[in-house]
């Protein structure tokens, strides 16, 4: 696991460049040469390797070899804010954390015990079916706060799937700034951590011509925001697929800044174009707003404003949607009940 772990150094202090790594930053094709989490390096196909591999690192390529083409006429896409897979008690593990008490107290074990959990959910057609294209966001890798779990590398093996993980690069060191006190939650990454947290592709068919792409902020610094374009093939015709995670903090025009530089991406690139994720649209207000953004943009999404997707101390919120353009939504759903995290994943099934 440590050797996979310079991929997402490279950018620790490089805040102030995020928007000119935006405008592009180096889209790679195919796969590059890239070590899974257990260290063995996989030769893949590539024409030449950046320097930094922009914090993108693919693993368990070998899966490829046990799956299909991709050429088919329907795929599964899921999405889901997995919490670093610590469990669903966002605020009262929070409030513990302030009297004093850590939880879980085994932090390795529940998080292992969590993704087994979120395996099984993906792979066995009870609450949602298989998915052929698995979307993480909070995919923590080898932090403090999900017992030194490669979240999305494991969950990767558990599931036979490729996966490739975009660091966030978070800057060490940095005290956060001041939150919202209902945005206060959250565990936070210690100071010092030589981990990472970051967004996820797990799949069972091949991903090319992958892309980071950083979101401006303005509040929360210590938590960098970002989302990541692949290439996928679905009945023999490119699509591309946006996975990206929208910052709750400040007004909401900070998230339509974010959700508009996904935009800008996706209007670089021609034909069908699926946009997923956590928006964290933690109001009706804000899932409003940014349904009519979406929309105003050609997208569409099968879910109903108001949609739950988010809870927590009884509240109900719809955070995490599915945006498709160029493409049909044959049947959709709510994967109700998975308790590895605060989110519950969204799925729907595309065709051309």
């Amino acid at each position: 696991m440590s050797e996979a772990r310079p991929l997402g150094r490279a950018f620790r202090g490089a805040r102030a460049l995020a928007d000119a790594r935006a405008s592009d930053t180096a889209a790679f094709a195919n796969h590059t040469l890239s070590r899974n989490h257990s260290g063995v390096i996989v030769q893949t196909p590539t024409q030449e390797i950046p320097a930094t591999n922009h914090g993108i690192e693919t693993g368990n390529q070998a899966a490829l070899t046990k799956q299909t083409d991709g050429k088919r006429s329907t795929l599964v896409l899921a999405s889901y804010n997995i919490r670093y897979a610590v469990g669903q008690h966002l605020i009262s593990s929070g409030l513990l954390r302030k009297a004093g008490f850590d939880f879980p107290r085994n932090r390795a074990d529940a998080v292992a015990r969590n993704i087994h959990t979120a395996a099984l959910a993906f792979s066995d057609n009870a609450l949602l079916p298989r998915a052929d294209i698995l979307a993480l966001q909070e995919a923590d890798k080898e932090t403090g706060r999900a017992g030194g779990q490669h979240v999305a590398a494991r969950l990767a093996e558990e599931l036979g799937m490729i996966y490739v993980h975009v660091g966030a690069g978070l800057p060490q060191g940095i005290k956060p700034k001041q939150r919202e006190w209902w945005l206060n939650f959250e565990e936070q990454i210690e100071l010092q951590d030589t981990g990472d947290t970051g967004i996820a592709l797990l799949s069972r068919i091949p991903l090319s011509q992958i892309t980071r792409i950083d979101l401006p902020w303005h509040e929360c610094a210590w938590r960098p925001r970002l989302a990541m374009a692949v290439a996928i093939e679905l009945d023999g015709q490119v699509v591309w697929l946006f996975n990206a995670h929208v910052d709750p903090h400040g007004p909401i025009d900070n998230q339509h800044q974010q959700i508009e530089r996904v935009l800008e991406h996706a209007t670089r690139r021609d034909g069908p174009t699926v946009i997923l994720g956590d928006f964290n649209t933690l109001s009706k207000q804000k899932a409003i707003a940014i349904r009519q953004l979406m929309e105003s943009n050609g997208y569409t999404t099968p879910f109903p404003t108001g949609t739950a997707t988010w809870r927590g101390a009884g509240l109900r919120f719809h955070a995490d949607w599915i945006f498709v353009r160029g493409v049909s939504v044959n049947r959709w759903g709510v994967a109700k009940p998975l308790n590895v995290s605060d989110h519950w994943p969204i799925w729907a099934e595309i065709a051309l």
